[in-house]
């Protein structure tokens, strides 16, 4: 039942702008998936799923493979985009975001495949990633706000 619902889940995606997961546990409901919103969340983790904007300051989810993900323009769009301000402390990087852009951001920060980043985990607006070595926290943040230029 999950891999059909997962299934049905990245076949609406692509068909329908959704910008909730309540949005997406409705349309799962009219499709005869009994959901809950929880359900959908632990959904949307699961596929990686990340919120893209389509404009008019408008959102929706997208599947972006990692597998297949490399740094583009609109990747580097979207970290330009919606990230507020870099902060750090130990080897904690803290990005604060737009509403909503934090999961877009987390997978842009997964792309750029930085070495020293061992993780990185995404709420509603924060990001927070985890550096191997304190000393290189810095170096991390630099190249970081250079990608915003």
């Amino acid at each position: 039942m999950k891999v059909k619902r997962q299934s049905k889940i990245l076949e609406l995606i692509k068909t329908y702008e959704i910008d909730t997961q309540e949005a997406l546990a409705e349309k799962l409901n009219e499709e005869g998936f009994n959901v809950t919103q929880a359900t959908v969340s632990r959904d949307i983790r699961e596929l990686n799923l990340t919120k893209v904007s389509v404009g008019l300051g408008k959102q929706k989810y997208a599947f972006i493979s990692s597998a297949n993900v490399e740094i583009n323009e609109k990747l580097k769009r979207i970290f330009k985009d919606s990230v507020i301000s870099i902060d750090y402390s130990g080897n904690m990087i803290v990005i604060k975001t737009l509403n909503g852009m934090a999961m877009a951001v987390g997978t842009a920060l997964d792309a750029m495949d930085n070495e020293e980043v061992m993780g990185c985990i995404a709420g509603d607006d924060t990001v927070f990633c985890v550096i191997k070595h304190e000393d290189m926290v810095i170096k991390i943040i630099e190249r970081l706000k250079d990608s915003m230029q």
